[in-house]
């Protein structure tokens, strides 16, 4: 019941791997102590069950059992919270809950993401609560509203009371308050007794770590809960002594597992190259750094904006966090920022000082306007702030990060980053800068780097190592159309590059310019006529062309009257022609085709034999020591020790079933045959039956992704009929988005590129058969391709994303696939791509082949239908692209189609 209820809450609120780790170890808590959900309980002798379970955990901390759950920043809790509700309502009948919120502004969050119909809402998935969703009791500056009133309702039988208990926490700062209120007197004596008096509740304490004064301990204590779930980012407290570890931990997932997970930003510490702190004065040195940070601000704002155009995605307006000693620091550094001399004054009204000496409702109102700076609407790029790194501030978009204020090593890293972890996309994108935190830390490189090293420490750290700046160098993102859009526009780039030859302008004056857009927009809607204009060719039937010049036509009377010249008219229908002429000279037929299943459709796995020789997995003792210097994986899997399977095929199974595409009833017999060959293999190490089940559940979820990377090979689809679907017959060339420093050079595509390390920040142009003006090239192999087929090939270009739409199996993922070439030649259109040899027989290499040869079969049914013609996937291998080598040559020796 209970591991169906939790498979259930899991998958409908689509959990990550440590939320869900997070809900199982709440279920092994309360299968190991099932009096912990009931008022008349032993909690000493609970705490030594529990003890066993889980190694961190030596006590409670509180007069009641709770337990904490230390997940790192960005990874979600707030859904956790909103997990463990649903699971504790529907699998053990709890109804009242009772949320803390260490803040005003993630007091106003939580009640925002508890709400119906709200962007995070954290039940969203669950359908007992769809209609009778939970009563939400929420605070007032005059008082609480009581409970009492919604008990009994029709409409719902969970209730929510959420509490900000900032107040309490406020009284022992300094630990000197002279005395210590009672809860009731926070929240009023009638509503406190009707909590104390709820036989079922429990707290859910939100960054926990705030609770851990002595004021809030006590004042928690006193509504006697059930339970009490912590939440917080950092299990541990500050003392003269140093950190002070928490004593409840459960679940420890710490940063680095985050960061290895790909939950957050990468963070990466940054300086000069040969940088020597020694030779220069503090003042230098700030100065510097800050120059450093404002040189990496613009080129991550560049970046962001290349990668939104890309992919359609909206964009993402970065900011920089500079951290300055005091107010008066601050002050200073405001002005010197937007003064004149900083960048020729460029950011003057882009930035805010947060000013550390508010204090109480004042603070919590300028940390709320800080959220802001999310907006790319709002002019904010630079925050300079006092230690006002707050819980709350929760932003994704903070990119860049100057510490000018003296701190050790690991406080310098663990208060610079957490605020700046969150990914603005929700994953990330594999585009570096995209998903990076820079610190930029001159001064203080080799000691963060050192820390993040430390054995003790469960950072890690990139290093980013930057060329003292010559000039003042800056970036751009450039939109580069394609050489019709060009024509037909009468626009020029916005960069200029080298021409083989000068292009006198295709239609003269604004009425022939202004016919010819109206004529390209009329002919491109006829792309999704296909059996009209199966290619686009076809657009010169005489049909074709009169419907085009009757639009034309009908255009200008309704809007452009003035561009009628009664004594100079302009032939429409020339105008047409030409532009269709261009069109055609212009564009690759590239046909939008679908593959669409008719009747019923089913799907599978074929049987197989799992290739296990890398398998070598080892049993680990319950007081391991931690291996790695940047995770603490030791917590994760020791906690697993005492959850055990009546088989140990089940472990492995349990987890496959995680997975979306894999049904238990459709899969079962499949799903026992793999986990059962694991268990042989294991078996054939000469590994006790105890032994198994520790490697089967310490490493449950890494054998699963073993078996699933190898059943996706072995995946069927099958329908009672496919039908290829043509969408449209030709498709309109998309503008690429390139980031490229500002006033470059463009490079002839002839030239021999010395440092090819930097051909991905290159343009290069003079080309005479590219359906661009320029194009850039991710290696010096794709430029060498790109001399062939200048001279070899008919007409060439490098696909925009989305030019395609061809899709290709990855796990569950099906991400688009971009090939690097297409060119046409007199008799096919090649779609190249080029690789590393060491890559040709790579499984993700293989999946976009796969996809790209059934594409190029679609396309070449339809096109050679209407005397097109056919498309040939090619597969070249780097060490092969050789100017000697003939354009004929590669298709002989490697289409796959």
């Amino acid at each position: 019941m209970t591991n169906r209820v939790l498979n259930t809450v899991a998958g409908r609120l689509s959990l990550r791997a440590p939320q869900r780790e997070s809900l199982e170890a709440l279920q092994q808590a309360i299968a190991a102590t099932p009096d912990i959900l009931h008022p008349k309980r032993d909690t000493a002798s609970m705490l030594e069950i529990l003890k066993s379970e889980f190694p961190k955990l030596s006590d409670f901390e509180r007069a009641f059992p709770s337990l904490c759950f230390a997940l790192a920043t960005g990874v979600g809790k707030t859904r956790l919270m909103g997990a463990f509700i649903s699971y504790l309502h529907l699998a053990h009948g709890i109804s009242n809950f009772f949320v803390l919120a260490p803040n005003l502004t993630i007091y106003n969050k939580l009640i925002a993401d508890f709400t119906p119909n709200t962007p995070k809402y954290v039940f969203k998935g669950i359908a007992e609560f769809a209609v009778n969703s939970p009563v939400i009791i929420k605070g007032a500056d005059e008082g609480y509203e009581i409970a009492g009133r919604h008990a009994g309702s029709l409409f719902s039988s969970v209730s929510i009371n959420i509490f900000n208990i900032s107040k309490i926490n406020s009284e022992v700062r300094g630990g000197k308050a002279p005395r210590i209120k009672r809860l009731s007197e926070y929240l009023g004596d009638s509503y406190f007794n009707y909590l104390a008096g709820l036989p079922d509740l429990v707290l859910l304490m939100d960054e926990s770590h705030r609770y851990r004064a002595d004021a809030g301990v006590r004042a928690l204590n006193e509504l006697n809960p059930l339970l009490g779930l912590e939440l917080t980012a950092t299990p541990f407290t500050e003392s003269n002594k140093g950190p002070v570890p928490f004593k409840n931990v459960v679940v420890d997932y710490p940063l680095a597992r985050a960061m290895d997970d790909g939950f957050v930003k990468e963070p990466a510490v940054v300086t000069q190259r040969n940088f020597d702190p020694s030779q220069h004065s503090a003042a230098d040195i700030e100065r510097i750094k800050l120059m450093d940070g404002i040189r990496l601000h613009e080129a991550t704002k560049v970046e962001l904006l290349t990668y939104a155009h890309e992919n359609d995605l909206p964009v993402v307006k970065p900011f920089m966090l500079v951290i300055a000693r005091d107010t008066t620091h601050a002050a200073q550094l405001l002005e010197l920022m937007e003064s004149s001399a900083f960048f020729d004054g460029r950011y003057q009204g882009k930035i805010i000082q947060v000013d550390s000496s508010k204090s109480g409702a004042a603070e919590e109102e300028m940390i709320s306007r800080l959220l802001a700076v999310e907006s790319h609407d709002e002019p904010t790029e630079i925050v300079i702030h006092v230690n006002m790194l707050k819980e709350g501030w929760d932003v994704t978009n903070l990119y860049t990060i100057v510490p000018l204020r003296a701190a050790n090593a690991r406080t310098l890293i663990e208060q610079s980053i957490g605020r700046g972890l969150r990914l603005p996309y929700g994953k990330r994108t594999g585009v570096a800068a995209v998903d990076r935190l820079n610190i930029v830390a001159h001064d203080r490189f080799q000691q963060i780097v050192d820390e993040a090293n430390n054995p003790e420490n469960p950072l890690r750290l990139q290093r980013v190592i930057l060329d003292a700046p010559s000039s003042d160098e800056k970036t751009e993102s450039v939109s580069v159309s394609s050489n019709l859009d060009n024509v037909i526009s009468g626009k020029q780039q916005s960069i200029t590059y080298p021409s083989s030859e000068n292009k006198l302008p295709a239609f003269n004056g604004v009425a022939e310019q202004t016919i010819a857009q109206y004529a390209i927009i009329e002919l491109n809607k006829l792309q999704h006529s296909p059996q009209t204009v199966a290619t686009s060719k076809a657009l010169f039937n005489t049909e074709v062309q009169q419907s085009v010049i009757q639009a034309v036509t009908e255009l200008l009377a309704a809007g452009q009257q003035s561009l009628i010249d009664l004594e100079n008219p302009v032939d429409v229908a020339d105008i047409v022609a030409k532009t269709t002429e261009l069109l055609v000279q212009h564009t690759i037929d590239i046909p939008r085709v679908i593959v669409v299943p008719k009747g019923e459709v089913s799907y599978g796995y074929k049987a197989f034999t799992l290739d296990l020789s890398g398998l070598n997995l080892q049993p680990s003792e319950r007081d391991i020591v931690i291996h790695s210097l940047q995770t603490n994986e030791q917590a994760f899997m020791v906690s697993q020790i005492g959850l055990t399977e009546d088989r140990p095929e089940n472990y492995i199974v349990h987890a496959l079933i995680d997975y979306d595409d894999i049904s238990y009833d459709d899969h079962a017999d499949l799903l026992y045959d793999l986990s059962g060959q694991v268990v042989q293999h294991l078996k054939a190490k000469q590994l006790s039956d105890d032994e198994i089940n520790n490697v089967l559940s310490n490493h449950r979820p890494l054998i699963a992704k073993v078996i699933y990377t190898q059943m996706a090979a072995h995946f069927w689809e099958k329908a009672d009929t496919y039908e290829v679907e043509v969408r449209s017959g030709f498709t309109p060339l998309k503008s690429c988005a390139y980031t490229i420093a500002v006033g470059q050079a463009v490079n002839s595509y002839r030239d021999t590129v010395v440092d090819k390390g930097k051909i991905k920040q290159m343009l290069f142009g003079g080309f005479s058969k590219c359906l661009y003006p320029v194009q850039k090239f991710d290696s010096d192999t794709e430029r060498r391709f790109a001399v062939i087929l200048e001279r070899d090939a008919q007409k060439w270009f490098k696909p925009a994303k989305g030019q395609f739409k061809i899709y290709y199996r990855d796990g569950v993922e099906h991400p688009e696939y971009v090939p690097d070439f297409v060119a046409e030649t007199n008799d096919c259109v090649l779609m190249v791509e080029t690789k590393l040899q060491a890559e040709m027989t790579d499984a993700v290499v293989q999946a976009k082949a796969d996809a790209a040869c059934k594409w190029c079969q679609n396309a070449s049914a339809h096109l050679l239908k209407y005397g097109g013609k056919a498309w040939k996937y090619l597969l070249i291998p780097h060490d092969e692209v050789k100017e000697n080598f003939q354009l004929g040559d590669y298709v002989q020796k490697f289409a796959q189609l």
